[in-house]
């Protein structure tokens, strides 16, 4: 096994120890004194992953100074400087109060703020759309050309007029019949309403 894990294990099975002992002398016995060690490392190590997540450093460094405070107090008292036969009412208020400082701190690093991601400008991305979309005019479909409806006979051109006149004499001296309106827009290749106005002309 790698010799710094075996390091790792041997300090914190003392730091569990100094702390739990710490815990009976201000009175937390049972579980109870058990459970304060826990709480301390649990706070370290969710104070050391709000660190390693880039998240709210100042709040991880903050829960992570507390929890180291806690776990080094401990075994500086349990060293020999402090009676643990007599433990100061200060230091029993204190770990009285720590699963109230613990829950909180651990509260915060769990469901604190995560860093602010940038969002998107909307209208920017809205005109960069309306840059990208394909024109409007170069999708719209071209609508068919209206025929031209000829105006009222006396509004006719007189020189379309004049041909008309020619074709119905030509017509009517080779076959001796007035030549109709059907025949005549075949001859003058006009639209049917034209042709009728041309007739209505010639009559």
């Amino acid at each position: 096994m790698d010799a710094v894990l075996i390091q790792a294990v041997i300090a914190a099975a003392l730091s569990f120890a100094h702390l739990h002992d710490l815990a009976v002398a201000a009175g937390q016995d049972g579980w109870k004194a058990w459970a304060y060690p826990v709480s301390v490392d649990l706070l370290m190590v969710a104070a050391w992953k709000r660190l390693r997540s880039g998240e709210s450093k100042a709040a991880g460094w903050s829960w992570f100074l507390v929890a180291l405070v806690a776990s080094l107090g401990a075994n500086v008292a349990t060293a020999g400087l402090l009676d643990l036969d007599h433990v100061p009412a200060w230091l029993r208020v204190t770990v009285a109060g720590w699963p109230a400082v613990a829950f909180l701190g651990g509260t915060l690093l769990a469901h604190g703020p995560a860093m602010e991601r940038t969002e998107p400008n909307s209208e920017l991305v809205d005109e960069t759309k309306e840059r990208n979309a394909p024109s409007e005019r170069g999708l719209r479909t071209p609508a068919a050309p209206r025929p031209e409806i000829s105006g009222p006979p006396n509004r006719l051109p007189a020189a379309l007029v004049d041909h008309a006149r020619k074709v119905a004499a030509e017509h009517h001296t080779r076959t001796g019949a007035p030549i109709d309106t059907e025949t005549l827009r075949a001859r003058l290749g006009v639209p049917a309403p034209l042709a009728e106005a041309l007739a209505a002309q010639l009559t």
